[in-house]
């Protein structure tokens, strides 16, 4: 073989070594579900999904730590099969007053134990909040993600508006303006941004694939103008 197609052959392995890491990248970080919601919205969820990006340790205890600074009210943790959720309430610095009297003290940390989630796989952990704030424009919910060779990856870093997103990035939620009449959770515009944060994942798991079925047709056609090539030469 010509060192024409040994250098081709080498640039499409390359490229498709470079499609699939940025692929792991894209996707290995602590994310939370919706990516939006209204200030002030009421009677919601949110999913926070970890992935375990190890090849030989299993994730076995997930953190979650919530803003106290703008405090998510009646905070419920949904059961998960083989995971005990333990819940820490924190005083606040400045009680929230509401119709239903002033709170003093909300949840700061929910910790996960007990289960496990394997290389390649994934699990999704659901709080649900009766009120979320209405003086802040974003939530950022820091993480630690454990694993069993006691390996622990701080899922933490905020970006500056504007910055490209940091190596260990916070999960966040992005906190919109409310809807004419104090559009709540339980709004049709809340639902919306829901299906548009599932959108936006959805097209980025297929834009992903798009370049790995482009990077295995540039593969093929690599190979067959080699073929051709060598078989021109022994015609010749």
């Amino acid at each position: 073989m010509s060192a024409i197609p040994r250098r081709a052959g080498a640039v499409i392995v390359l490229a498709a070594v470079g499609v699939l890491t940025a692929a792991g990248a894209a996707s290995a970080h602590v994310t939370v579900h919706p990516e939006s919601y209204a200030r002030g919205a009421t009677d919601g969820t949110l999913t926070f999904r970890v992935p375990d990006e190890e090849d030989s340790a299993s994730t076995t205890k997930v953190q979650i730590f919530l803003p106290t600074d703008h405090p998510l009210l009646g905070v419920l943790v949904a059961p998960r099969d083989g995971w005990t959720a333990k819940v820490t309430d924190t005083r606040l610095r400045t009680p929230v007053k509401t119709d239903d009297g002033t709170i003093t003290d909300a949840v700061s940390e929910i910790t996960w134990t007990g289960g496990k989630i394997g290389a390649g796989q994934y699990e999704d952990f659901d709080v649900a909040f009766g009120q979320l704030p209405d003086d802040t424009g974003r939530l950022a919910f820091k993480a630690l993600q454990t694993y069993s060779d006691g390996k622990t990856v701080r899922w933490i870093e905020e970006a500056a508006q504007g910055d490209e997103e940091p190596e260990n990035p916070a999960p966040v939620v992005k906190l919109t303006a409310k809807e004419d009449g104090g559009g709540t959770a339980a709004t049709p515009a809340k639902a919306q941004e829901a299906v548009a944060g599932s959108s936006d994942s959805t097209a980025r798991g297929l834009g992903v694939a798009g370049l790995i079925v482009g990077v295995l047709g540039l593969a093929a056609a690599a190979f067959a103008v080699v073929r051709t090539r060598s078989a021109g030469s022994r015609d010749a």
